[in-house]
């Protein structure tokens, strides 16, 4: 039976925050911790809503998105939609691409996490909550490695998601280190993985970068490289097919730093893009 925690909030006039123990993971071999967060007036009625899958779910209360989700709700700039925050586990081996983990063996478990996500997560909160089984209403979205693995759930599989939101993505993911002749051209793994992968005409990506997310410039070229790695990445999303102005929204913020605080900040931007009125 789901457990949860009281409501934090009346869910006539705000979002409903709950706790959710009771799932097990076979392929992760760990218990996993659910935040959800349920929409103003989800108890009285019999609605099917959207989704937002959101790694690093631990970190909600340092996001303050109970606040920001309740700020749009009053200011109608979003529809209703449900939130299943995932508590990380061992984040640098669950999160990256399922493909193939880095040149230094993190995220080897990141096919493995994929697996949960698919086959337990998702039937799990189908089965406990409200959600529409339409992959145009789903999204996923993360932070930094977090936004790794969410990009690349949503990248290869269409048929499940809609929508990717990354927050300073870990896109520097390479196969090789630096000593043994890294190449941005052919080692960064997802944008090696977005040349090999398919395009799909449903799928939409929204990005954020920070100036300040790292003073790391690889190539010495004055750009730090957590912003080129993300452009180039949008680059490879235009050669594959998407249309930057229609498919692809990317946010740079000055200033912006790889915190939680800055990452809220943003927050309605990428709300209102993937669930706007």
């Amino acid at each position: 039976m789901t457990q949860f925690v009281p409501a934090r909030v009346d869910a006539q006039t705000g979002v409903t925050v709950q706790s959710d123990d009771s799932l097990v993971s076979v392929p992760l071999n760990r218990s996993v911790r659910l935040t959800v967060v349920l929409p103003p007036g989800y108890q009285s009625t019999n609605t099917s809503y959207a989704t937002l899958y959101l790694n690093d779910g631990q970190d909600l209360p340092a996001l303050h998105l109970q606040q920001v989700l309740d700020s749009l709700y009053h200011q109608q700039a979003i529809r209703p939609f449900i939130l299943v925050a995932i508590h990380a586990g061992d984040r640098i081996q669950e999160y990256g691409t399922a493909a193939q983990a880095d040149y230094m063996k993190r995220g080897s478990k990141a096919g493995r996490y994929a697996d949960f996500i698919l086959t337990e997560l998702m039937p799990y909160v189908q089965k406990h909550y409200r959600v529409s089984n339409d992959p145009a209403q789903t999204a996923f979205a993360g932070f930094s490695l977090g936004g790794l693995s969410a990009f690349d759930l949503v990248f290869h599989h269409p048929e499940r998601f809609a929508r990717a939101g990354v927050f300073s993505g870990s896109f520097w993911w390479r196969s090789k280190s630096t000593a043994d002749g890294y190449r941005d051209e052919t080692d960064r793994i997802m944008h090696d993985l977005v040349r090999k992968g398919t395009y799909s005409p449903t799928l939409k990506f929204w990005f954020e970068t920070g100036t300040d997310d790292e003073t790391s410039d690889r190539n010495n070229n004055g750009i730090i490289d957590s912003i080129e790695d993300t452009t180039d990445l949008i680059d490879e999303l235009v050669k594959k097919g998407y249309n930057h102005q229609r498919d692809i929204r990317y946010v740079e913020i000055p200033g912006g730093q790889h915190n939680q605080e800055t990452w809220s900040r943003i927050m309605p931007d990428f709300l209102t893009w993937a669930f706007g009125r």
